[in-house]
């Protein structure tokens, strides 16, 4: 991820469409009035420590065998933003226990629905400044099931739900967000182990933040437990605390969709020189045409408002021409040709004004035809680390996931959380 700005490889046939509805299915929690625990027993203080612990400890006593995560694992959570600015949110779910901002234990009905006011949330009449939701199986936010804590809170205008959980149960769901757990386990244990990396790395930049990570594209993408499987669990148990280092220290793990034959140079993207994100050759994602190369139409109108809309002063836009190519294949300009002269953009910055749903990648060529723009290219998302797609045909080729993680992260090395702690 990541890629701050990738574009993720999705399930990649209808099989794994059709297991996936099913385990949704099996994972839908009967619909009740429920009342919470503790209202006049517990000091207000202890009361949210104690809820997280016996969240937790249910959580874990609930698997056996090869899918129990190890407990002192589970010591290790992350904050996640699942819901920004919502005018709305509606939380639902069995055996669900409600505390305040104080840690009062509350009675609520459910489904609740929460609003935000200018003095903070509402919900049946009264308001709070902080809710939490917990449950040993699932807190649905929104009808999505989710492991761990919600917890409600104003912010930006809007409701700002985080979910807070176990650091690999986090892992088990956002496997099948990223690749397709039905890919070569080796590939899907890379998978683990770089969104474990990553996630921690991003957990200590912004250790006094509301949350850690975002739930899209931005950071890893991240959709509860709704379509956690035996696969993905596996490959997060078997890399169980694993994170890539280097001196020491563990790395920023960005990685993309596919990078179209060449894995990008971090300064390339950022402007900051990362010794183990200098790129590599890759041919590996080229074996699957359909998720390397793309074309797409947009006519110069479209893509002069969408370039208005993003700060950049252009008008009477008549035409594009690509600039110079950097050294891993990838446009480092783009000049914009106006009514009123001529001006470039980085390649990046084009891109994301455009939309990365237009332009999947910078290595593109482009064709104007009658004011309509032909964009044609290979790779998806900003080619920087691991390449998803390239990373399990290296599996298919019987790489293991130590020697699939070295290959595009060079100088890295692979070691338990517990060892550099």
């Amino acid at each position: 991820m990541i890629d701050i700005y990738s574009m993720r490889a999705k399930l990649c046939n209808n099989d794994i469409q059709a297991t996936n509805i099913k385990i949704r299915q099996s994972k839908k929690l009967t619909r009740s009035s429920k009342m919470c625990f503790y209202p006049q027993v517990l000091q207000p203080m202890y009361r949210t420590r104690i809820i997280i612990f016996l969240v937790l400890a249910a959580t874990v006593l609930s698997w056996s065998g090869m899918n129990r995560i190890n407990a002192a694992v589970l010591d290790e959570t992350i904050r996640v933003a699942i819901v920004k600015s919502a005018s709305k949110v509606t939380v639902d779910g069995d055996g669900l226990l409600v505390t305040n901002e104080t840690g009062e234990a509350l009675v609520l009905s459910f489904p609740a629905i929460v609003k935000p006011v200018k003095e903070g949330l509402l919900v049946e009449g009264k308001l709070y400044r902080v809710l939490t939701f917990s449950a040993s199986s699932a807190v649905y936010v929104n009808n999505k099931p989710y492991r761990g804590l919600a917890e409600l809170s104003v912010a930006d205008k809007g409701i700002l739900v985080v979910n807070q959980l176990p650091l690999e149960e986090y892992l088990v769901g956002l496997i099948n967000c990223e690749i397709s757990s039905a890919w070569p386990i080796e590939a899907v244990k890379a998978q683990a182990v770089i969104a474990r990396t990553y996630a921690l790395n991003r957990k200590m930049a912004r250790i006094n933040s509301p949350y850690h990570l975002e739930s899209s594209v931005i950071d890893q993408v991240y959709e509860g437990c709704l379509i956690e499987d035996s696969r993905s669990r596996r490959a997060v148990i078997e890399t169980e605390g694993e994170v890539l280092t280097f001196g020491g220290s563990i790395i920023q793990a960005f990685y993309h969709s596919s990078c179209g034959g060449r894995t990008e140079a971090s300064e390339n993207v950022w402007g900051a020189s990362l010794p183990y994100l200098k790129g590599v050759d890759c041919q590996y994602c080229l074996t699957s045409q359909t998720a390397t190369t793309w074309e797409y139409k947009i006519q110069l109108k479209e893509i002069e408002e969408r370039l208005v809309s993003y700060g950049h002063k252009v008008s009477g836009l008549y035409d594009i021409k690509p600039g110079a190519i950097n050294s891993r294949g990838r446009l480092k300009q783009v000049a914009l040709l106006t009514s009123k002269g001529a001006s470039t953009v980085s390649g990046e910055q084009f891109r994301k004004a455009v939309g990365y749903g237009v332009i999947k990648s910078t290595r593109f060529t482009l064709k104007n035809s009658k004011n309509e723009i032909t964009f044609s290219g290979s790779g998806n998302g900003h080619g920087v680390g691991l390449c998803q797609w390239g990373a399990k045909q290296r599996a298919l080729d019987g790489f293991g996931c130590g020697e699939i993680l070295s290959y595009y992260y060079p100088g890295t090395e692979l070691k338990k959380l517990s060892d550099i702690r």
